[in-house]
């Protein structure tokens, strides 16, 4: 049986993919893990990014020995599993992303850290500053949304992934964007598609950014069509 590894997003956890991995457990050796700082995982101690979070996915297949893997990477998830395919090929068999943000540069990150503010959450949005608040404890869900500022901050001013980058990526990719994504932009989708030697893209229907609102049945179908 196949093994696929699904990657959770920025403040997010593991337990967001449990509908997606329910419905691919009956055709996969389906793996979740949180990233340090994530759900109840304690921070590392190291810097909270993107390489450490690619890190830490080499770590776990290097525990439950795993040579290679199938990565279902949503959101901030799919640019750790790109960052992955780039840097750790002999990791990943296969790599589809699901609503990543691959343009970054200072007005993106300014733009996206000003959705994070935890005063303006707990005031305005108190019923999700609870679900940040209990997705994350015992961690402090306002360190979790502090430590991403910045790396979204460092992401603006030195994006971890270039645009050539992509070029010279080899493995197999299927590049998947939500029709009414309202972060993730179809240009900055369809750039890394165009660079990417190995790729395929798709569009899910009815589908918006967060992974709740995402077409669960659509999506597995079109995971299956490309792993299978």
């Amino acid at each position: 049986m196949k093994k696929i590894l699904l990657l959770h997003g920025a403040i997010g956890a593991a337990e967001q993919l449990d509908a997606l991995k329910e419905s691919l457990s009956q055709n996969y050796d389906v793996h979740t893990l949180n990233f340090s700082g994530h759900g109840s995982k304690p921070f590392s101690g190291h810097d909270f990014g993107i390489a450490t979070f690619a890190d830490e996915v080499t770590a776990y297949l290097d525990d439950n020995d795993i040579r290679t893997v199938n990565i279902l990477g949503y959101s901030m998830g799919g640019y750790v599993g790109m960052y992955l395919a780039k840097y750790h090929p002999q990791r990943v068999e296969k790599l589809v992303t699901l609503a990543t943000k691959f343009y970054w540069d200072d007005t993106v990150a300014v733009k996206e850290v000003a959705m994070l503010d935890s005063d303006k959450i707990a005031q305005k949005v108190p019923a999700f500053a609870e679900v940040l608040k209990n997705r994350h404890q015992p961690n402090n869900w306002i360190e979790v949304l502090d430590k991403t500022k910045t790396m979204l901050l460092q992401m603006g001013s030195n994006n971890p992934l270039k645009i050539e980058d992509y070029t010279t990526i080899e493995t197999p990719i299927t590049v998947l964007i939500g029709d009414r994504d309202k972060m993730v932009t179809l240009n900055e989708t369809l750039d890394v598609y165009k660079a990417l030697p190995n790729a395929q893209m798709g569009m899910l229907t009815n589908c918006h950014h967060p992974i709740e609102q995402s077409n669960i049945e659509q999506l597995v179908f079109m995971i299956n069509a490309f792993v299978r």
